[in-house]
C-alpha cells in the first residue's frame, strides 16, 4: 500500500505537532468507522500536514469525556477562503496511518 501525502496548500516548514481534541459521540463513531475522514474545525491551532491528532469523544450534554479516542493524522488541509470554508476555518482529511518519512515512498521499504 502507498501512502501519499496532498494538500490544498503547500507543505509547511513547521514540524508537525499532537492535538488533543473534543469530538462528539456521532462524529466519533463515523470517524471510527471511517465512513468519516475529515473534520471542520475552527483553525485555531494553525494545523498542518502531518500534524497527530488525538481525538476525545465528549458527550455535550454530561459536559464529560466518555473516555474513548482515536488517533488520526493530517492528511489533507483545505484552508479557510477557499470552496466556500469560512476565513479562519478548515476542513481536515484524516488517515489512519502517520506520514512516511521524506524521501519514503513505498511502506514495503519503511
Amino acid at each position: 500500500m502507498v501512502h501519499t501525502l496532498t494538500s490544498a496548500v503547500a507543505p509547511s516548514s513547521v514540524a508537525p505537532r499532537a492535538h488533543e481534541l473534543k469530538i462528539w459521540p456521532t462524529c466519533f463513531s463515523a470517524v471510527a468507522a471511517g465512513s468519516k475522514p475529515f473534520d471542520v474545525r475552527l483553525n485555531d491551532r494553525d494545523f498542518q500536514l502531518g500534524d497527530a491528532l488525538l481525538l476525545r469523544e465528549y458527550e455535550p450534554e454530561s459536559e464529560q469525556y466518555t473516555g474513548r479516542t482515536l488517533e488520526r493524522w493530517v492528511s489533507y488541509l483545505m484552508p479557510g477562503g477557499t470552496f466556500g470554508v469560512e476565513q479562519g476555518w478548515c476542513v481536515l482529511g484524516f488517515s489512519e496511518h502517520p506520514p512516511l518519512p521524506a524521501g519514503v515512498h513505498d511502506t514495503r521499504l519503511w
